[in-house]
């Protein structure tokens, strides 16, 4: 697995030979010649407004802060008072209300962000480099839980106390080494991931071929057809029906979005799913938030086994995305973006429809009926599920094709999940390499003088991945 990229980069690297207490029990011990400054001094707050003419600023936390315009559609605009909005320059850091969750977030475009961030800029371009990287560390991460004020919906750092609180700083020159060690080696385990995020897209799409022609033509080769009525589509096999979903569907009921609460679970402590539960056909049990122990859990909206969940809202080639649920945690209900469905499975296969919904014919009727406006993501109404017209065989066929859909992609079913595996270890040596160097538990100074220049920043093509897959929507508060 590994071997994509070479290594481990970081196999031949050691620790430094000196250490000393860095008096921060979230850092522990530090190279003994590093210095540790207050963040103040290694920061200023810029409050710079009045520039309503620059580009809108998106903060995210796969890209840095970017345009708003080259985010596309997962930010929200809500003000038109763009002259009261703060000024970002490029190398500026942004605090924005998810950093608490995701770190501090460095600016890669000039222009305007929401007045409620708070924007830094770094007062030595040396520092600055160094704290692009520890600012995204889940060691300092983990330290913003002390600088945290607010309940969940509103929680934001508190500035004037992180300002006062101390962060390592190596020497300059190290900085540098520090610098260019990780942009190489970011940069190296980013396109191994993204190289391999495109095999598995490959994989998928075999994977649809087998499903699509399963579910539109049935297994039998010499069978009867007939025209199907969807221009695209061609014909079908002629003892198939082709009812409106509606027919095959006793009731659609929508989820309920609760304030998420921070923490641990606990073993009876009721848990929300997130909008990435469903994702192309597959159930994740993990996808889940806490709910406040005092919140009033509505009826009926606890998940079950079983169940076939459809959702409602997400980027365009994901909503409608649906799946059956297997291995869900008790105590876990639905969120208002996404839909469970009750089918009448003397007529409809619960396997046969979700088959069906993945296809290029199912994903043809989802994203006519998509709606949404500029800004938004699309979303499908219960309307639309009713109406969209499905193939229908006889039940007995049904199983029989789910039977060899399941026979015929499983070779490709273990594949995908191998290669998925692969990425997440990749993706935690990453974290994991990030947070020992910038720490200094590793020393890289003799690793990055033989090293090239990294011309620009790598992004974190994996986050950005998984935030495409998980359609979770970034509003942009305030702007």
């Amino acid at each position: 697995m590994m071997d994509a990229v070479s290594i481990p980069l970081g196999a031949s690297l050691k620790p430094y030979p000196e250490y000393k207490d860095s008096g921060l029990p979230w850092l522990g011990r530090v190279p003994g010649h590093w210095g540790m400054r207050r963040a103040k001094v290694l920061l200023r707050e810029r409050v710079d407004k009045g520039f309503p003419n620059e580009p809108l600023l998106a903060a995210t936390q796969s890209k840095g802060v970017v345009r708003k315009e080259d985010y596309g559609t997962r930010t929200v605009t809500a003000q038109k008072d763009f002259h009261l909005l703060k000024l970002v320059e490029v190398g500026d850091f942004v605090i924005s209300l998810r950093s608490f969750e995701g770190g501090i977030e460095v600016a890669h475009s000039r222009g305007i962000i929401s007045p409620a961030y708070t924007v830094l800029e770094p007062r030595s371009k040396a520092a600055s480099g160094y704290l692009r990287h520890f600012f995204k560390s889940p060691t300092f991460i983990s330290s913003l839980t002390l600088f945290v004020t607010g309940i969940r919906e509103g929680q934001n750092i508190d500035y004037e106390r992180l300002s006062r609180a101390f962060l390592p700083l190596p020497p300059p020159e190290e900085q540098a080494a520090i610098v260019r060690y990780l942009d190489h080696a970011l940069l190296r385990l980013d396109r191994a991931m993204r190289a391999k995020r495109k095999t598995i897209a490959l994989l998928n799409e075999q994977k649809q071929a087998i499903i699509h022609r399963a579910v539109t033509r049935g297994l039998a080769p010499d069978v009867p057809l007939k025209d199907s009525g969807i221009p695209w589509l061609g014909q079908i096999p002629a003892h198939w029906e082709t009812p409106l979903l509606g027919r095959c569907v006793i009731h659609i009921e929508q989820g309920w979005s609760p304030v998420a609460a921070e923490g641990e679970f606990d073993a009876d402590q009721w848990a929300v799913l997130t909008l990435s539960s469903v994702r192309r056909g597959v159930f994740n049990p993990t996808a889940i938030k806490p709910v406040s122990k005092s919140a009033d859990i509505p009826k009926g909206i606890e998940v079950a086994n079983g169940d076939v969940l459809l959702t409602r809202s997400n980027t365009r080639d994901r909503v409608g995305d649906v799946c059956i649920v297997d291995g869900v945690r008790p105590k876990t209900i639905l969120c208002d973006l996404i839909y469970r469905l009750t089918i009448q499975e003397r007529l409809l296969h619960p396997k046969f429809l979700v088959n069906q919904l993945l296809s290029p014919l199912g994903r043809g009727l989802i994203e006519r009926d998509a709606r949404g406006s500029s800004g938004t993501m699309p979303k499908i109404s219960q309307s639309h599920i009713k109406s969209w017209r499905i193939l229908l065989p006889p039940m007995e066929e049904q199983k029989k094709i789910i039977q060899s859909i399941n026979s015929e992609t499983i070779h490709l079913v273990s594949t995908i999940e191998r290669i998925e595996r692969e990425i997440e270890l990749l993706r935690e040596y990453r974290t994991r390499l990030i947070a020992d160097v910038v720490t200094g538990k590793l020393d890289v100074r003799e690793a990055a003088a033989r090293l090239p220049k990294v011309e620009s920043a790598p992004t974190d093509e994996t986050k950005l991945a998984e935030l495409e897959e998980s359609g979770e929507e970034l509003a942009e508060e305030n702007i």
